[in-house]
């Protein structure tokens, strides 16, 4: 269920990031506010997958694949945390438009996003990560 809920704040942030980008070329200021509430929807949505992660999480047995869950699970906390402060400046903003520094910011959370995406859809689909094997060693892990 996690992969799938995933999707919709990865798709509400990454559509916020391109109001964001068009808004700052000189689109309308509709597009800001636009921005502004697909963050807010797309927190709530992420709030949901992350519950779900940790649901999933708990049901987990071998050790190095709940290593490797933790980390997406705070993969994904540390998302939801960089868009929440992202929405609590743009609260105060005129039209809730956001700044080029707010924008840079969007871009790293969705970046991080989508290596969390593609970390998590590594674990969904049994397989486990290069990188994981790598540190794990030879151990049989």
């Amino acid at each position: 269920m996690q992969p799938i809920l995933v999707m919709f704040p990865l798709g509400l942030f990454t559509m916020a990031v391109i109001f964001d980008i068009a808004n700052l070329l000189g689109g309308p200021g509709m597009l800001g506010a636009l921005a502004f509430w697909n963050v807010v929807a797309g927190l709530i949505g992420g709030f949901l997958a992350m519950l779900a992660g940790v649901i999933d999480l708990a049901f987990v047995r071998r050790p190095l694949a709940k290593r490797i869950g933790v980390l997406r699970v705070l993969l994904n906390m540390g998302v939801l945390f960089l868009f929440a402060v992202i929405l609590m400046v743009r609260v105060g903003a005129h039209d809730r438009g956001a700044g080029f520094g707010l924008l840079l910011l969007e871009l790293l959370a969705v970046s991080i996003s989508g290596f969390g995406a593609w970390f998590g859809g590594e674990l969904a689909n049994g397989r486990t990560p290069a990188f994981a094997k790598a540190a794990a060693g030879n151990r049989g892990y």
